[in-house]
């Protein structure tokens, strides 16, 4: 059975989840791909906290260069969050000769080229499925599967707690703070909840999915953005009248001009497949010249359909060494 040793940066809600699953489903792993995968390094500050789960306390390290530096290990996950020093580590880790997997869309949105590129240029793999979608496998896909395509349109529900809130206010008439205040009551919505409700969150993914889908390069700074912070019950009130929902939208689409794209609340006929996405969940709608309609689903964020992806990734990186 092939080894695989496996250094992860942060144990944080997603690095635990990942350290979870990995550790709960190891013999169905070890079963169905042939590979021991063993995360022999891990990056934390805070060694001490109670995590349900037992890590060997010589695997902690606060030095990122013993990960980069350690010849046994092959893959590096990235699960930190942030642009830097997200970014730059994951750098340093491929110019060491370490495939990178990463769930960071911050960082993979603001500087998709330098990864990719570095990636190229030291022969490593990069891989970055759950930084959309969460355990929805959508680039995996988009980049593989259905590589044949032109796609003509794009159409995301991409972050659960907009959706979530939304969601609440349409069915039971209830007003914006009373259901963010239950959305971060439940761990849906964060303390600050800024990136999810103004929409940032979703520009990250969909400047991520442009560069996929499109070709197209354009980094969060430059898509147009608008939240959800702003929507009333009487705004919910009158796309009820109309037949529809407003649900916050990831939109890209071709035209005979370019390529148009922008985030924004947006009424859609509750006939749409969009429509009926809801709580936290996510979809992503595409249209292609040869597959046609195609929708996506499932849980888009969250510990372990995170972690699903994120290993889902590495397995693939394992199987290609």
């Amino acid at each position: 059975m092939k080894r695989i040793n496996i250094g992860l940066l942060g144990l944080g809600n997603i690095g635990s989840g990942t350290y979870k699953v990995l550790e709960q489903n190891r013999s169905h792993i070890e079963k169905t791909t042939g590979l021991d995968l063993r995360i022999t390094r891990i990056l934390e500050i805070d060694t001490a906290k109670d995590r349900g789960f037992t890590v060997p306390q010589g695997a902690f390290t606060q030095d990122a260069d013993t990960v980069f530096s350690d010849p046994g290990i092959s893959v590096v996950i990235e699960l930190l969050g942030g642009v830097e020093p997200a970014t730059s580590f994951m750098a340093s880790a491929m110019k060491a000769g370490k495939s990178v997997v990463t769930a960071n869309k911050a960082a993979v949105a603001e500087n998709y080229e330098l990864l990719t590129e570095t990636a190229k240029e030291n022969d490593v793999k990069f891989r970055f499925e759950a930084s959309v979608g969460g355990g929805i496998p959508l680039i995996g896909a988009i980049t593989e599967s259905l590589c044949a395509n032109e796609f003509t349109e794009l159409l995301g529900i991409l972050n659960g707690t907009t959706n979530y809130i939304l969601t609440k206010m349409s069915e039971e008439g209830r007003a914006y703070d009373d259901v963010l205040k239950e959305a971060q009551e439940l761990g849906f919505a964060e303390a600050d909840p800024t990136a999810d409700v103004e929409g940032h969150d979703v520009c990250n993914k969909l400047s991520i999915l442009m560069s996929l889908v499109f070709g197209k390069r354009m980094r969060p700074g430059e898509i147009p953005t608008i939240g959800i912070s702003k929507i009333t019950k009487e705004d919910i009130e009158e796309a009820a009248a109309q037949d529809c929902v407003i649900k916050l939208l990831a939109s890209a689409f071709r035209t005979p001009d370019g390529i148009e794209c922008f985030v924004q609340p947006t009424l859609l006929n509750k006939a749409h497949p969009l429509a009926d996405v809801r709580n936290e969940f996510n979809a992503l709608f595409l249209k292609g010249d040869a597959v046609d309609d195609l929708m996506f689903y499932g849980k888009g964020a969250g510990p372990f359909p995170t972690a699903s992806a994120v290993l889902g990734d590495v397995i693939a990186i394992a199987r290609s060494l």
